[in-house]
């Protein structure tokens, strides 16, 4: 007959995760998804895509329905997310390598094409604070020289692990072999979201007990649209069933879906951990949605542009037991907030950094409102999606969007029209200054970098040509 002693050591050694609950902060969990539309999940509206899993993390917690990236491109705002700083201050505003226009009416600015060392990352911050921390998926922060350059590596911004991260912003394949030099190539066929969340998985189940921090940029669901045959096929089959769908893609649905699926392997990970109630959890979007693979209506145009289309983005935050559930909340967030506000809900001691977010942890814990009332947008570029250098506010339900080009101001009533539709610039000229001027002093507060006149501008070479997404393609899983 066994002591009591013994019974209980045997006890826990049969039940090991009993005895390995984590000592320290809660876990956090950023998801940044590229290209991710505000309505792109069933939980923002589309009547196409199907996603439980995100839809049920919403349920738990809240779902932000005015909430913006940073740029209306990946790579900036990515170094904001890591960054908690507006891409114009770090003078990161394009993504890398960026879109050439020589003979374009307007000279872009000498941006940078890297995240900077000198720059104390949301990873480095919580190292400091002792939590084991993962990069998995997307980086695109580093130069975008023939091979990248592993200097600037997120496992040289303060991750401890790096899985896929490098300088491409695409993947050359979502199928195995993925072809990507930090990733190990998986067995024949295997999905490069699934593998993501594998990854993740084995990176919770390794620091079960204590703290992490993993930040999981999925390639998905950016070009190429490749996705399962078999989730195709049904997405195929229910547009035959709803011919009036405004979003048509059935591979662009089955991409989705994988980003869903990732999210529900690593729930039930850290339910299987014990660790669900420990963990914060941040799902969000790089830039509006492409189009017109997708469809943002009601908003205005998609990826790179000046519209809201351009940087409305999905937005939840979830801390089963910890924030109320089924919040759904109109003020306006944005990528920055992450920052600051996943540091103050982890209690973490911070190292000295500028920060241009507001932390939204008082709004998710007890209602409380932040003062800012402002938010901006800086792109001194041209995109092949149909931006010309801009740069916008937004304040209340204004929107003023300033071109560089032609030196002309549009002004939307969001509260009324979403869309932007009916430019007020006119009707509303004290706005118009008003907002204005509160966009000029903010640009020459963060040290913005300006377009120039370009000596060598020349319409007749110019040929502004809009970018084709890529064919669309469904294979075996």
């Amino acid at each position: 007959m066994k002591t009591p002693f013994l019974a209980l050591l045997a006890a826990l050694l049969c039940c090991p995760l009993m005895a390995q609950q984590p000592t320290g902060g809660p876990n956090v969990i950023v998801i940044l998804v590229d290209d991710w539309g505000t309505t792109d999940l069933s939980c923002y509206g589309s009547k196409l895509y199907e996603t439980p899993n995100i839809d049920r993390l919403a349920a738990e917690g809240v779902k932000f329905t005015t909430a913006y990236s940073a740029c209306t491109v990946c790579s900036p705002t990515r170094a904001a997310l890591m960054t908690g700083k507006y891409p114009a201050r770090l003078h990161l505003t394009d993504w890398i390598a960026g879109h050439g226009r020589p003979y374009a009416k307007l000279k872009i600015p000498d941006w940078t094409r890297y995240m900077k060392h000198e720059e104390v990352t949301l990873a480095e911050q919580f190292k400091a604070a002792g939590y084991a921390t993962a990069s998995i998926g997307k980086w695109h922060l580093t130069p975008a020289l023939a091979n990248g350059d592993e200097a600037y590596y997120p496992d040289k911004h303060g991750f401890d692990v790096n899985v896929g991260g490098y300088h491409r912003g695409q993947p050359p394949s979502y199928f195995s072999p993925y072809k990507i030099p930090t990733l190990k190539e998986g067995p024949d066929g295997e999905f490069l979201t699934d593998r993501e969340a594998s990854e993740a998985v084995k990176f919770i189940e390794a620091n079960r007990t204590k703290p992490f921090f993993i930040y999981l940029p999925h390639y998905a669901v950016h070009t190429p649209i490749q996705s399962k045959k078999e989730v195709a096929a049904k997405y195929a089959a229910k547009l035959e069933q709803n011919p009036g769908l405004a979003q048509k893609n059935a591979s662009y649905a089955a991409l989705v879906e994988s980003v869903d699926d990732a999210l529900g392997t690593i729930r039930a990970a850290l339910e299987k951990n014990g660790l669900t109630k420990n963990t914060i959890i941040v799902i969000t979007g790089d830039n509006g949605g492409l189009l017109p693979i997708t469809d943002n209506a009601p908003l205005r145009a998609g990826k790179g542009s000046a519209y809201e289309g351009g940087v409305r983005v999905p937005f939840i935050v979830a801390w089963p037991g910890k924030l109320q559930p089924k919040v759904v909340n109109d003020v306006p967030a944005v990528t920055i907030d992450i920052y600051p506000t996943v540091l103050e809900l982890a209690g973490t001691k911070t190292l000295p950094s500028q920060v241009d977010g507001v932390s939204l942890a008082p709004l998710l814990t007890r209602g409380q409102k932040p003062e800012r009332d402002t938010i901006f947008w800086h792109y001194p570029h041209y995109h092949p999606g149909g931006a010309t250098p801009y740069s916008a506010i937004r304040s209340g339900d204004w929107r003023l969007v300033h071109f560089y080009e032609d030196g002309r101001d549009e002004l939307y009533d969001l509260g009324s029209d979403v869309g932007e539709r009916n430019e007020l610039s006119a009707s509303r000229p004290e706005v118009a200054k008003a907002l204005r001027a509160r966009l000029d002093g903010w640009l020459s507060s963060v040290d913005a970098q300006l377009p120039t006149p370009n000596p060598d501008a020349d319409p007749t070479k110019d040929g502004a040509k809009k970018g084709a997404p890529k064919k669309v393609q469904a294979k075996k899983k």
